[in-house]
């Protein structure tokens, strides 16, 4: 399930999901016993917009540097006992999804987004702990949230790679960030890229594939399942990342909100002997 956030003012927009409620626990697990009832696993991403929260009437972040640009507005600089607050806020929001029966979870950590921001030296300018070390952040909120999961449940953190802003951090960067969060519990990383400002002189690709080194370099450093994603809408370029050990998944986002049956389409391009093609739909294929 799309990001979904664990704070009323963490929200990207006063549109997305949010789980800062315990009110919120039964509309959720209808939606999961639904898919459930149907022989698939459902897991969901939580998170925090920190700065990027378009709505929020104050939006807060590590430090007070704002987004720049239009609708954003100037952050308020989280003391450290609201930073503890907030790792609180993430338990929470992982308990309450526990409860409605997911299989999975996943933080998002990527995209500039408030995890993202502690981890960048361009938005965290923080002289407490949570500055000095800039994987402390989350490593706490992984820490929390495992302790409200089932052991046998993937703890799954969504990373931007690299940042294409001037000065941004590279790929080193991000092993790094990620070897302690894999020392926290992170199961399996999914691997992005950006979304921390406007790009400076390296620019994003704008090509299938553009991202899958970035994974395969994770994947290398840490011996640990990642997931590749951009434009992988292709199956047989999908299927290439898998086969050539890029990457264990592939998440496809764009290209199966344009086609619903991707995942059915994908299989009969494939010729999987694995194509579960519903009943009504059979004299179609």
């Amino acid at each position: 399930m799309e990001m979904t956030d664990v704070h009323p003012d963490g929200r990207i927009t006063d549109g997305d999901l949010g789980i800062w409620s315990d009110e919120h626990i039964p509309a959720f697990a209808r939606i999961i016993d639904g898919v459930h009832a149907h022989g698939a696993k459902i897991g969901i991403q939580i998170a925090h917009a920190g700065r990027k929260a378009e709505d929020a009437a104050v939006p807060v972040a590590p430090s007070a540097i704002q987004f720049p640009g239009a609708p954003y507005k100037m952050p308020h600089a989280l003391t450290t006992s609201e930073v503890q607050a907030v790792v609180g806020q993430f338990a929470d929001a992982a308990r309450r999804a526990v409860q409605a029966g997911v299989d999975a979870l996943e933080l998002h950590g990527a995209h500039g987004y408030l995890i993202h921001q502690f981890q960048s030296p361009l938005t965290n300018k923080r002289e407490d702990e949570y500055g000095q070390d800039l994987a402390r952040f989350g490593v706490e909120v992984i820490q929390a949230v495992k302790k409200e999961m089932p052991a046998d449940m993937p703890l799954i953190f969504r990373i931007s790679a690299v940042e294409y802003a001037d000065g941004g951090y590279d790929i080193d960067h991000a092993i790094e960030l990620s070897k302690a969060y894999q020392a926290a519990g992170v199961d399996a990383f999914h691997v992005s890229s950006g979304g921390e400002g406007p790009a400076g002189q390296r620019k994003p690709g704008n090509y299938p594939g553009y991202q899958v080194p970035f994974a395969r370099q994770i994947r290398e450093a840490l011996q640990v399942p990642v997931i590749a994603v951009g434009m992988l809408e292709d199956p047989a370029l999908a299927q290439s990342v898998i086969g050539n050990e890029d990457a264990d998944l592939v998440a496809i986002a764009r290209g199966m909100l344009r086609d619903p049956y991707w995942a059915t389409h994908a299989a009969v391009a494939l010729k999987s002997n694995h194509t579960s093609i519903p009943q009504p739909y059979i004299r179609a294929y």
